[in-house]
């Protein structure tokens, strides 16, 4: 298989961007694009560390992020499973992006940026839920916002797809799977439910 070396070979095969695609990239957020960030619950937020790149959904019961000031978002870190991979390719590099999503809408913004990780007492209080409070928030300085193409949401028709894929396994099935049966199973899958409705803040 032949690969693509030099960013010149690239540029050959792809073109210029068109117009739309440049002037649409704000460097903080403007009315419009905190308005659809605002109504997002849910992004995918990526981060890059000494161990390679993670990838990590993020979803709230009501805006997923929170502004600062136009140039800053606050993302709480709620109950997770503790790996806190994300949060460790912070603290060492503070690259991020994220990807904030709306059901139906085939459109996604994207925001690149540097993040860093707080235990601040008051920045903690501002996402108080049901009288629990995240552990620590991640501070993004928004360096980059922009619109991406709708077309894969489009091809991939994500929101036009049945509420339940009927032939998926189970989280418990694939712990068994990596742990020969140690871990996981039909157990496993039957009390994540009520556990998780108990620990979801």
């Amino acid at each position: 298989m032949q690969y693509i070396q030099t960013l010149d070979e690239l540029e050959d095969i792809y073109g210029a961007p068109a117009t739309a695609s440049v002037r649409k990239v704000a460097t903080q957020l403007t009315p419009l694009y905190r308005k659809w960030i605002m109504a997002s619950r849910f992004c995918v937020l990526s981060t890059v560390g000494p161990e390679g790149t993670d990838g990590s959904p993020r979803g709230d019961d009501g805006p997923v992020v929170l502004e600062i000031d136009p140039h800053t978002l606050a993302l709480p870190d709620w109950r997770g499973n503790n790996r806190i991979d994300t949060l460790r390719n912070i603290v060492r590099d503070d690259r991020i992006s994220l990807m904030f999503m709306i059901p139906s809408s085939n459109n996604v913004v994207r925001v690149n940026g540097r993040a860093r990780v707080t235990c601040d007492d008051a920045v903690r209080a501002e996402f108080e839920f049901k009288g629990k409070q995240p552990r620590t928030v991640i501070v993004i300085k928004i360096e980059e916002i922009y619109s991406q193409c709708a077309r894969a949401v489009m091809r991939a028709g994500l929101w036009d797809q049945p509420d339940a894929p009927i032939d998926l396994p189970t989280v418990g099935e694939i712990l068994a799977e990596q742990t020969d049966g140690e871990v996981g199973g039909q157990a496993y899958d039957e009390a994540w439910g009520v556990r998780a409705a108990k620990t979801m803040w």
